[in-house]
């Protein structure tokens, strides 16, 4: 999959590390109206995004599965997710699966409705969708172990520790 992406990554603003990767990924979820909790984070190791075709990438340490409660839906990240990012829609997403019983279907697109009726969609590659509340995401939930409080006088982003959203 690396060599397949590098072609796609070219001209990209890339963030090495998890605090500036988190700051990146953070600020292009704002942009483009995208609840913060969507894709939870631990030990990143790059984030990158092309403006010109609006690929994104985020590389992790490792694969995490995280659980959301409000919702009791377990997801799975792989250690590299890619999408193309625009308002309100991640398309062509790959290394997201969500646990449907036995399965772990890969969910190939996530939309925000537009205009707002307070749900999320996801779509997997077999064309089925399932809707949820935006709420459930947008807890300020980003990163497994933090909380974004906000931007301290430098830049840098103000973490508190929580145990999941």
């Amino acid at each position: 999959m690396e060599d397949f992406n590098n072609g796609r990554k070219e001209g990209g603003i890339v963030k090495k590390g998890h605090e500036e990767g988190l700051r990146l990924a953070t600020s292009l979820f704002q942009e483009f109206e995208l609840p913060l909790g969507l894709l939870p984070l631990a030990d990143v190791i790059e984030v990158g995004y092309v403006i010109n075709t609006g690929y994104m990438w985020i590389v992790q340490k490792k694969k995490v599965e995280h659980e959301f409660k409000k919702i009791s839906k377990l997801v799975s990240y792989d250690s590299e997710i890619t999408g193309y990012v625009e308002k309100k829609r991640i398309k062509k997403l790959e290394g997201v699966k969500a646990k449907e019983f036995m399965l772990w279907p890969p969910v190939s697109e996530i939309t925000v409705d537009d205009p707002p009726t307070g749900k999320i969609n996801f779509k997997s590659l077999a064309g089925i969708t399932k809707n949820f509340l935006v709420e459930a995401f947008v807890a300020g939930h980003f990163g497994i172990l933090y909380l974004i409080s906000g931007f301290d006088d430098d830049g840098g982003l103000m973490m508190m520790a929580d145990d999941g959203a």
